[in-house]
């Protein structure tokens, strides 16, 4: 402590005030001497003690926020008294807890990142492992003709879900990293809605399914015309993999003062009841999925609707279909 520069000079400058007035005090009298002396040595003790005492309370916060850096968050140095001291801790506390919680988050985001990485590799090694599987066959100069369209044929379907499944994530991602920058339009519903329903015609056609629309042409709702399709078109194909051939999927539509409302149903299989939580969630595949099926469809639904500021919510008995209903609110909630 005493090789503190700013302690030396305090001392010096103490000792010099108090110098300054023993001279003048030894000729007076002994008594004035011997009082100013005391009092002069009380003074610098007192200061002395009491600076020692500040730089042991400063070296216990350096090591406080040595142990910080170190990445232990779970010491208190709040003592609850007034002062300067004590606010400095309180706010030192304030931003460990602050620190604590984002590295929380931070450690939360690894295991998400490891855990989409590793599902990722999952859905990307069948396809590709399949795709090389076949590719060898093709070399074969004796295959049959027949078989090598049908492997052509194959490999292309796969290559098309690998190009699905790689633009669902990049959008996905970026939906998260917060960087896609959403339109707030207003919107026509049933041009939404038919402009959803094209992506789907081929396999509706091929199950011979029906699709009905109800709902006025004046319903509006405020967002982004391409993002909401493709989360409309994710809605419709869970509906038309799930609907036998010759059911029916049912579109509605409505608006009042709070919110605008789509509600997309159907008569199919349904949803088992310990399914329904986890239908959102990327990459869940339910005992009902089909073998193609990767789990991220209604998943990017999810969360381009959220994202706009809107709702979405699902009801569905095993047997007698679901219901998906999707509110775009028009005001924050």
């Amino acid at each position: 402590m005493l090789r503190n520069k700013e302690i030396q000079i305090l001392l010096f400058v103490m000792c010099s005030i108090s110098l300054a007035a023993m001279i003048p005090a030894f000729f007076i009298s002994t008594a004035a001497f011997i009082l100013i002396s005391i009092t002069s040595i009380l003074l610098i003790g007192s200061c002395f003690i009491f600076t020692r005492w500040r730089y042991h309370e400063i070296e216990k916060l350096s090591a406080y926020l040595r142990q910080i850096t170190s990445g232990d968050y779970s010491l208190d140095i709040r003592d609850n008294h007034e002062g300067e001291l004590s606010i400095l801790k309180s706010d030192i506390y304030k931003v460990t807890l602050k620190l604590s919680e984002q590295s929380s988050l931070l450690k939360k985001d690894k295991v998400q990142l490891t855990d989409a990485i590793s599902d990722i590799s999952h859905q990307l090694k069948t396809p590709l492992t399949s795709m090389m599987v076949m590719s060898d066959l093709l070399s074969n100069a004796d295959l049959p003709k027949k078989k090598r369209v049908e492997f052509t044929r194959n490999i292309r379907i796969q290559l098309e879900r690998l190009e699905w499944l790689v633009s669902s994530l990049l959008k996905l991602s970026k939906i998260d990293a917060g960087t896609v920058q959403f339109k707030k339009d207003n919107i026509m519903v049933h041009q939404l809605i038919h402009a959803a329903i094209q992506s789907v015609l081929i396999p509706i056609d091929i199950k011979e399914q029906n699709i009905s629309i109800e709902g006025e042409e004046a319903v509006t709702l405020l967002g982004d015309f391409n993002w909401t399709v493709e989360a409309i078109i994710n809605i419709l194909k869970n509906c038309v993999e799930h609907t036998q051939e010759g059911g029916t999927i049912s579109i509605s539509f409505t608006k009042n003062a709070l919110f605008t409302e789509v509600i997309i149903s159907d008569n199919g299989q349904g949803i088992p009841r310990n399914d329904l939580p986890y239908i959102f969630k990327r990459f869940y595949k339910g005992k009902n999925a089909s073998e193609d099926s990767v789990g991220i469809g209604l998943a990017m639904a999810y969360s381009i609707i959220k994202s706009q500021n809107g709702d979405i919510s699902v009801m569905s008995e095993k047997g007698k279909g679901t219901q998906f209903r999707i509110k775009f609110y028009t005001q924050v909630i």
